[in-house]
């Protein structure tokens, strides 16, 4: 009997739904792979912010993690928001020995601007987690937090700070542009070779929640799958594109909503 690709999620839970674990699975779900979890974080938020945020015992996140790997196992496993530095470590830690590909979404600031990452945690994330990231796919603000410089406000900049980023161990950046101007959005994927661009209209829409963190699953999910790199970011790129422009049509929340993760799914 054929399994099913599964894909091993570290992450934060967002009570709304929008982001976080929730937006992980929902991506994982459409994109046809099997997640499983391991919660680092448990935030009480909605579309118009966060109210509270309470990171869980470092051991029982490693004993997620040991649960999962000691049976059900991981094709792909994506990092998400993991709070502070102790976890950090336990996360590298627990995952040694782990030859699958790993894509890690540095979450650092919430939609709303609530920070989700201690400066402490930063540095950790920075020497312990990015050599061991298949896949780094920060957002122009994130990239320049992990490199300590301004924000890159054009393609050559984003380029020179992927390169950057990559020289500190990923295989590939995925340089997310959403917090760019202009009327088109460009991601751009910096790996060995000349980088790829992923570009799409920019859509009018404040319902962009959880947009990085379903990216970055998207992706994880195509390599759980098998796919090779750059395949599986065009593929994850093209499927946010329509839960972007589906997003408005949930009427979820009054503030930033999230996208639809089940526009190619839902009547």
């Amino acid at each position: 009997m054929a399994r099913a690709a599964t894909l091993l999620i570290i992450a934060g839970s967002d009570s709304g739904g929008g982001a976080g674990i929730q937006a992980d699975l929902k991506s994982a779900s459409a994109r046809g792979v099997y997640a499983t979890t391991a919660i680092t974080a448990i935030t009480a938020q909605n579309t118009l912010g966060v109210q509270a945020v309470e990171t869980l015992p470092p051991d029982l996140v490693a004993a997620q993690i040991g649960s999962i790997l000691s049976d059900i196992g991981a094709d792909a496993v994506k990092i998400g928001m993991l709070g502070a530095a102790g976890i950090v470590e336990t996360v590298a830690g627990a995952l040694d020995g782990y030859a699958g590909p790993v894509v890690l979404d540095p979450v650092m600031v919430a939609k709303s601007g609530d920070p989700l990452l201690t400066d402490e945690a930063v540095a950790a994330l920075r020497d312990r987690l990015l050599p061991r990231a298949t896949v780094l796919t920060p957002n122009l603000p994130e990239a320049a937090k992990l490199l300590g410089c301004a924000p890159a406000t054009t393609p050559k900049e984003a380029a020179r700070q992927g390169e950057a980023l990559r020289a500190l161990g990923p295989r590939a950046v995925l340089m997310k542009g959403g917090h760019a101007e202009g009327a088109t959005c460009r991601d751009l994927l910096v790996r060995e070779g000349e980088p790829v661009t992923l570009e799409a209209p920019r859509i009018a829409t404040r319902n962009t929640h959880g947009t990085g963190c379903s990216l970055a699953s998207a992706l994880a999910a195509e390599l759980a799958r098998g796919a090779d790199i750059e395949t599986a970011a065009r593929r994850a790129h093209g499927w946010l594109q329509g839960a972007i422009a589906a997003a408005d049509g949930l009427g979820i929340g009054q503030g930033h909503g999230p996208v639809h993760h089940f526009h190619g799914i839902w009547p």
